[in-house]
């Protein structure tokens, strides 16, 4: 018996065992805290089992839950497209890719995010070569004088569950080079979207945001979360290895001398949560009349070195608010 949730994976009927599609990883008998998604909506199969297989690492078992593959579907899916260890693409700089879901990106405090979605995730896999990545959750959350407008998980209710509605799920879209793209439209009116480019030295990311009501929008408020579980040396759950200025936020390695570096125009809350580990440099966009639309600039780069505050001061010389 085919279970209702099965859906195709990606946007045309595909060769091999993956034309059975995947289930949505809502399905799931794992942990509830598993992240919920959808087949990617970039390019094909060989790309979806790319990203869990050879860059996120997953075994065959975590590729089945996320799925609802059997093992055996797995491991003829990777035969039919050629996918296995020894033939590993490589590590390009700042390889950015969708975050596939199936395995929660946090370590810990698990019951403040049940069932986070994977529409605002992705990886940016670190510069060493090591197959390490941090997850980008963009955005985490959005606050406006109307409430909690938005949340990429379960935890506490918004203004939308409080009325009952529920928002379809979304996709980024995947272009050349690794940018990604998505827009979300809220049904009282409110758009945002997000721009993920990475370049050779860093991440740029762009937040807008569009007021659709008839009122204006203030306190606009951001969580823009950098999750560090994925990334060795960097997986500790502490604050003691963090830097906290404003907008720069920056989490030493455990041997010391690597750096992840994020920061936000606006910045109003430069933190970190010790339990996740994750790191933040939350920004806030100027109030919003109706019709008109706010944008704010986002950096997150890699840094090896001992003076994490030059590196500061030489990203800021780069005016990558600008």
């Amino acid at each position: 018996m085919i279970p209702s949730c099965l859906i195709m994976l990606g946007r045309a009927p595909l060769a091999g065992i993956l034309a059975v599609s995947i289930f949505l990883a809502s399905c799931s008998t794992t942990e509830a805290a598993e992240p919920s998604g959808r087949p990617l909506h970039c390019d094909d199969a060989r790309f979806w089992l790319g990203n869990m297989f050879w860059y996120h690492r997953f075994t065959t078992e975590e590729i089945s839950a996320a799925t609802g593959m059997s093992i055996p579907e797995v491991d003829e899916a990777l035969r039919t497209h050629g996918i296995w260890t020894g033939n590993h693409p490589g590590w390009p700089v700042m390889k950015v890719l969708p975050y596939p879901g199936g395995r929660h990106p946090r370590i810990g405090f698990l019951d403040g995010a049940i069932d986070p979605q994977r529409e605002t995730k992705f990886s940016v896999f670190t510069p060493w070569g090591d197959g390490s990545y941090v997850v980008v959750d963009l955005p985490e959350a959005l606050w406006s004088n109307l409430g909690l407008t938005y949340l990429a998980h379960t935890h506490v209710p918004t203004i939308w569950t409080e009325k009952g509605i529920k928002l379809e799920p979304l996709e980024w879209n995947c272009g050349r080079g690794g940018r990604l793209e998505i827009e979300r439209r809220l049904p009282n009116g409110i758009a945002f979207r997000v721009k993920v480019v990475p370049a050779a030295d860093a991440v740029r990311m762009e937040m807008s945001l569009t007021n659709g009501t008839s009122v204006a929008l203030s306190d606009l408020r951001v969580q823009a979360c950098v999750m560090l579980k994925g990334a060795a040396e960097f997986e500790k759950q502490t604050n003691d290895n963090k830097v906290l200025t404003n907008p720069y936020c920056a989490c030493r390695s455990s041997l010391g001398i690597r750096w992840v570096i994020t920061a936000w125009e606006g910045c109003v809350r430069p933190w970190g949560n010790e339990k996740c580990p994750c790191l933040h440099s939350d920004p806030q966009f100027p109030d919003c009349p109706p019709g008109e639309t706010k944008r704010l600039r986002g950096w997150l780069s890699f840094y090896e070195g001992d003076d994490v505050h030059a590196e500061f001061d030489r990203i800021e010389a780069t005016g990558w608010r600008n």
